[in-house]
């Protein structure tokens, strides 16, 4: 079935203790830790939260978070790549120089791709450098996992999340949670505004008016 967009407004700031886990607690416990590993490479499809994860550790860093490949900066204490497999040649001579910078300065690099270290399209010394310490490849939320999370983040606004409007959710839109969140902020706000409780029909309502208001004048 057709994945339809919706217009919606940003979701939570990404932090690691709003990340669902799912079948990826043993990655979220590492970044938990500290100090982290030196190097730390996260790896998977769109969907299973390697951004979230690493702008949720930029966001709890101790020090400013380098978000490369870029210049290295005194006084950093974080470096952070992603999408790495879409690197092109200077990136790469970049993040590498990065890689060596941290090091000398006992600085953490934490990585992310849609590949592991070994299939990235990239020179083999900054592929040996992304697979040198702990590599976790990353699961998106089974549908299982999706409903229950959006359920109880559902029941903590006092919304009654009827599983006819879950399933409805889960076969017609993007089923990553960051999505699927703005959209639960912008039926909460619907329904308020509506003083209906959240249903098919009061979905289905909001997108109409949501079309309505994208069309040209």
């Amino acid at each position: 079935m057709r994945q339809i967009p919706l217009r919606i407004g940003p979701g939570p700031a990404p932090t690691l203790e709003n990340f669902a886990p799912g079948a990826n607690a043993a990655a979220l416990a590492l970044l938990h830790e500290r100090p982290l590993p030196s190097s730390l490479y996260l790896w998977g499809p769109a969907g299973a939260g390697k951004t979230h994860l690493l702008r949720a550790l930029a966001a709890a860093s101790a020090g400013p978070a380098l978000s490369g490949p870029g210049a290295w900066e005194e006084g950093a204490a974080l470096v952070l790549l992603d999408g790495c497999e879409r690197y092109d040649a200077a990136q790469q001579h970049a993040a590498f120089a990065l890689y060596v910078e941290a090091a000398a300065a006992g600085v953490p690099v934490v990585a992310a791709g849609r590949l592991p270290p070994v299939d990235l399209p990239l020179r083999e010394d900054l592929r040996t450098r992304l697979g040198s310490g702990p590599v976790f490849a990353l699961q998106p939320l089974s549908d299982e996992d999706t409903a229950a999370v959006l359920k109880r983040e559902a029941a903590g606004r006092g919304i009654a999340l009827a599983d006819e409007v879950l399933a409805y959710l889960l076969t017609r839109y993007a089923r990553d949670l960051g999505s699927l969140m703005g959209l639960l902020d912008a039926l909460d706000a619907f329904s308020l505004a509506e003083k209906r409780a959240v249903t098919v029909p009061l979905l289905k309502k909001m997108l109409a008016e949501q079309a309505a208001q994208d069309l040209p004048a």
